[in-house]
């Protein structure tokens, strides 16, 4: 089918030089290891440094602030995303890989130093910089270096590579921080990236650099991204007002700035979502949008309307991650045997996680109901998640030329953040003006559930047509 026609190589490989041990043979190994370990770190900064946020929160004074801790490091992950995407089609990936991991690290290291909330939230920032390249071109650099049937396969690893992180990371960063200093944490995680390089450089610079364009490169990507982050940012001081005119005054501004540069910076068709990829960034909105909208609330459900304490809430996003890489693997299997079924794997995937969301949030939302039915939802959903995503993710990135990689990656990863950032701000304020009740929740779950629906319907759209093929998406 359309969708799985193989993309070229720029640096030759073949299924033969890969030889048969998959993503780990010789030529690979590095490779795989560092791509993956770049991207275990930066699960483990954005999971592990929320646990101890409210530590630094009150250390440094900035309780009343406390919501742009995350908020810099996602509205920064956007800028990062689309100049790393832009960068890695004009020049190639090795400029991306270097200068992101340097960010990252000097982000990590300057959050460790910080003497006050400014300080750190302006650290913050330079870390979603980094955020922002590594996962651009630890895409990009699948869906160029890897065979086809290789793909699906690294992007369950990639999967997995945040399991363990959500896992491991709270644990950890507490342990940490309580036994030493929250500081310690940011420094044990500054160098990590930096160590990788090794593994990850050298196959980046053997990529061809594609012919540059004539002229000076124009900073349009780097000020479009800078408004969406503004409108972004505008819709989710917005959602926070109690003063009704004021809301939706910054959210109407926020989206009007934000539709004006997603034109820009995505794919031509995205908005529209065009058969192809994208549909795929568009299917990744959604994607994200219900299983991250979701999540968020599972925890403060449990312990507000069943009255679970924190660790037992806990299982229930344990359980949702490991069904996740469980769903990846899966897929990967499938897509081996049978390439041609990605975007019926990824409808199929929806539904699955489309039952288990409204399992899990009617067994969240009503007093009474067995807390049980809550975590056995979410695996189920956690199982269509990884089929959807891995299934998905695989078939837009097959159909990406090579000249548009960087783009078609970062465009992906920035759905990802506007999902999650729009979603989970929605279901905050709605939270905010009914309170953690039953009415409430509904209407959080509700809302992800009618997303899937949008997303089960628009799975067809991943297969390509022929003229798709012949239009690569355009390059901001």
């Amino acid at each position: 089918m359309a969708q799985d026609a193989k993309p070229q190589k720029t640096d030759g490989m073949s299924e033969t030089e890969t030889g048969v041990g998959g993503v780990f043979a010789p030529r690979l190994r590095g490779f795989t290891i560092g791509i993956l370990a770049s991207v275990g770190a930066v699960a483990f900064e954005s999971l592990g440094i929320a646990t101890i946020l409210p530590e630094v929160a009150e250390e440094l004074g900035g309780l009343g602030a406390y919501g742009w801790g995350l908020s810099a490091l996602m509205l920064a992950n956007i800028v990062g995303t689309v100049i790393a995407g832009t960068d890695i089609d004009r020049r190639g990936p090795a400029r991306t890989v270097l200068i992101g991991s340097l960010v990252f690290a000097a982000g990590c290291l300057l959050a460790g130093l910080a003497p006050d909330w400014g300080v750190f939230l302006a650290a913050r920032a330079l870390q979603g910089l980094g955020v922002g390249a590594i996962m651009a071109y630890a895409y990009s650099l699948v869906g160029v270096t890897y065979p086809p049937r290789l793909q699906a396969v690294m992007f369950a690893f990639l999967s997995s590579a945040w399991t363990i992180p959500s896992l491991l990371g709270p644990v950890f960063a507490g342990v940490l921080a309580a036994a030493l200093d929250w500081r310690i944490v940011f420094w044990a995680i500054a160098p990590i990236t930096l160590l990788l390089l090794p593994l990850v450089l050298p196959g980046a610079r053997r990529l061809s650099i594609p012919k540059p364009r004539a002229g000076r490169p124009l900073p349009g990507p780097v000020w479009f991204s800078i408004l969406l982050a503004v409108g972004t940012g505008a819709i989710l001081f917005g959602l926070d007002m109690d003063a009704i005119p004021l809301l939706v005054t910054l959210v109407t501004a926020g989206l009007v700035c934000a539709a004006i540069a997603l034109r820009r910076v995505v794919p031509a068709g995205t908005l529209r979502a065009r058969h192809g990829a994208p549909a795929g960034i568009v299917i990744r909105f959604i994607l994200c949008g219900v299983y991250f909208g979701s999540e968020a609330f599972l925890p403060l459900g449990l312990t507000k309307i069943h009255g679970l304490d924190v660790t037992l809430a806990g299982l229930g996003l344990a359980a949702g991650a490991l069904a996740w890489t469980a769903g990846s693997f899966i897929q990967a299997r499938i897509d081996a045997a049978r390439p041609g079924r990605r975007s019926r794997s990824t409808r199929i995937g929806i539904l699955s996680l489309l039952l288990g969301e409204i399992v899990m949030g009617a067994a969240v939302s009503l007093p009474g109901v067995w807390q049980g039915w809550a975590i056995i939802g979410w695996t189920l959903a956690g199982v269509g998640m990884g089929v959807a995503f891995n299934a998905a993710t695989a078939a837009t990135m097959a159909t990406a030329p090579v000249t548009s990689a960087g783009s078609i990656s970062a465009s992906l990863q920035l759905a990802q953040t506007l999902a999650t950032a729009i979603v989970a701000g929605l279901g905050g304020a709605l939270i905010a003006r009914l309170g953690a009740t039953t009415p409430a929740f509904l209407a959080v779950f509700a809302l992800t559930a009618v997303l899937g629906l949008v997303g089960a319907i628009l799975a067809g759209r991943l297969d390509s047509t022929s003229s798709d093929l012949r239009t690569p998406p355009a390059v901001p």
